[in-house]
């Protein structure tokens, strides 16, 4: 009797206990206009905040924070939507639901494109900067002819002084431990909810993958049609997408850029793919008595993976090789001129006909550590336990004779070797029944998220790849123009059963007509390689590519 009397006394307590999510589920979404220009965009996307708490782990504790969110709505018969990821991390990606939506019309009659600026990121276009890291200036290395080749222990600690100010500038926010992806996929989930959508459908490229993985894994029951483009290893490491980088832009320089200069370039640049070589590795040299440390020089065909930066490379080497031996100073190929001129507009603020070698030594494409974003760091070094300097130190001694390009430079960049702070919490991997909803889309010679990390994951989840043979470029579905990926990607949005694993034909590479087979680990295409012709769009896809491949070139 007593026992029923203290219940009686204690229910409606309980029950009356305030639900701490409840004003997050329960917010309206104010949709208007966008702070970031619209380009080519058919119909105008729409712009929101949404209010999300600083951890979800305890909603009740510390300051909230602001998500920027966009939607290009469905022009017909709404099924649902599709959040986007450019990758990174910390990657904004407002503007990328309009462009995708866009350039895929008939998904987008039937889903809303959902754009996200993660935490952490503040708003693309707007006031908000984000989550940044103040560097002390006073602190950074002042030496400019860095060159990770110069073994010396002097050497080495001056590489390793920059990865290690960087790590304490942006642990010393205390926003640091929230910035993660276990914080973002449930952002995710509130959005979703907002939007009143039983499942979430998505799309993510680069570290935009390990994402929607992790919210898959995260909320197996919620987790709609996702397809992962450009994939890193999601079941895995997220930082061991980044310290493969050294092996992956060594393997698509030696096998496809120098390959694809020499084509272009035979009488500036060499006629072989090891002529190619031996010159990059004179302009080096050359460029670093102009002032460009070796370092800086290295890192512009690292993350190689847009036509863009393509470009830039070419006009790099061309603009030396003409410096070095006037012979070398011929007119590039008709049918580059015009990416060309747009790289090096873009890039160095001129036309190519005009830019000089002292052009770009005045203005060479190089880092600036003075305010740094944050996000990339806390993400890739936050989600799981890292390695530790010493550990990355060797990792550079081992790499650097095999892939020089990168490889003794990365182990002693990397800020995660300096990263104090243990994870708060822990990612699952997939569950067979979230996986069976998945697709991964992947690039044979993609030199930012390597080809074999793709296909681990796929295979550890049982899930269909669609590989792309011998494109070297980061992101495809949408961005690169290849039908084969495309119409496999759209049936499967739009509700046809999930493709199995097909070997897509590449398209030709910027400036020519046909593909050159490359041997690889994709294997053969599953269908004859044919020609893509440059539609009325292909701008916009390149403009695409090359915003995806820069948000995800930071190392």
């Amino acid at each position: 009797m007593a026992v029923s009397v203290l219940v009686a006394a204690t229910a409606p307590a309980a029950a009356t206990t305030p639900d701490p999510l409840a004003p997050y589920r329960s917010q309206e979404v104010s949709w208007g206009t966008c702070p970031f220009k619209q380009r080519s965009q058919p119909h105008p996307v729409q712009c929101a905040r949404i209010t999300v708490p600083r951890d979800w782990a305890a909603p009740s504790a510390g300051t909230d924070l602001q998500v920027a969110i966009s939607r290009a709505a469905a022009t017909g018969s709404r099924q649902g939507a599709i959040l986007v990821n450019p990758g990174g991390p910390g990657g904004r990606g407002t503007s990328l639901a309009g462009a995708l939506a866009g350039l895929e019309p008939t998904v987008n009659e039937h889903y809303d494109i959902i754009g996200m600026d993660p935490r952490g990121t503040g708003q693309e276009g707007g006031t908000d900067e984000g989550y940044v890291c103040r560097v002390p200036l006073g602190r950074l290395p002042a030496d400019d002819d860095l060159d990770a080749r110069d073994r010396s222990a002097e050497s080495i600690a001056l590489h390793q002084r920059t990865p290690r100010v960087l790590a304490e500038a942006c642990q010393s926010d205390a926003l640091a431990p929230f910035i993660t992806t276990w914080q973002t996929a449930h952002d995710m989930d509130l959005i979703r909810s907002l939007l009143g959508d039983g499942k979430l459908n998505y799309l993510g490229f680069s570290y935009g993958t390990w994402l929607g993985a992790k919210y898959a894994s995260l909320f197996p029951e919620r987790a709609g049609r996702m397809v992962l483009d450009s994939s890193v290893n999601f079941e895995g490491r997220l930082q061991a997408a980044f310290e493969a980088f050294p092996k992956i832009d060594q393997r698509q320089f030696d096998r496809v850029y120098a390959p694809w200069l020499a084509r272009r370039f035979p009488d500036q640049l060499g006629k072989t793919a090891g002529e190619v070589k031996a010159k990059w590795e004179k302009l080096r040299a050359f460029f670093k008595t102009k002032g460009i440390p070796p370092d800086d020089f290295d890192s512009v065909f690292v993350g190689n993976g847009s036509t863009r930066q393509w470009m830039t490379g070419a006009l790099i080497l061309t603009k030396g090789a003409a410096a070095l031996d006037a012979a070398a100073a011929t007119p590039p190929p008709a049918a580059l001129r015009s990416d060309l001129d747009r790289a090096s507009r873009a890039v160095f603020g001129r036309p190519a006909d005009r830019l000089t070698a002292d052009d770009v030594a005045a203005d060479p494409p190089e880092p600036d550590y003075a305010d740094v974003p944050g996000t990339r760091l806390a993400v890739a070094c936050g989600d799981q336990p890292t390695r530790t300097a010493s550990w990355y130190k060797l990792l550079s001694d081992l790499q650097g004779p095999a892939y020089p390009l990168f490889g003794w430079a990365y182990g002693l960049s990397e800020a995660c070797g300096f990263w104090s702070d243990p994870p708060r919490q822990q990612l699952p991997t997939l569950s067979p029944a979230a996986a069976k909803n998945i697709l991964v889309v992947q690039g044979e010679f993609d030199p930012q998220t390597g080809y074999e990390q793709a296909e681990a994951a796929a295979r550890a989840a049982g899930i269909p790849m669609i590989s792309v043979a011998d494109s070297p470029f980061h992101g495809q579905y949408a961005v690169s123009g290849n039908s084969c990926v495309d119409d496999l990607v759209n049936g499967f949005f739009l509700g046809g059963k999930r493709p199995a694993a097909t070997i897509c034909p590449g398209v030709p590479l910027p400036g020519e007509h046909q593909v050159y087979p490359v041997p690889g680990p994709a294997g053969e295409p599953s269908r004859a390689t044919s020609p893509a012709p440059r539609d009325a769009r292909s701008s916009v896809r390149e403009r695409l590519q090359d915003d995806i491949s820069a948000v995800n070139r930071g190392r």
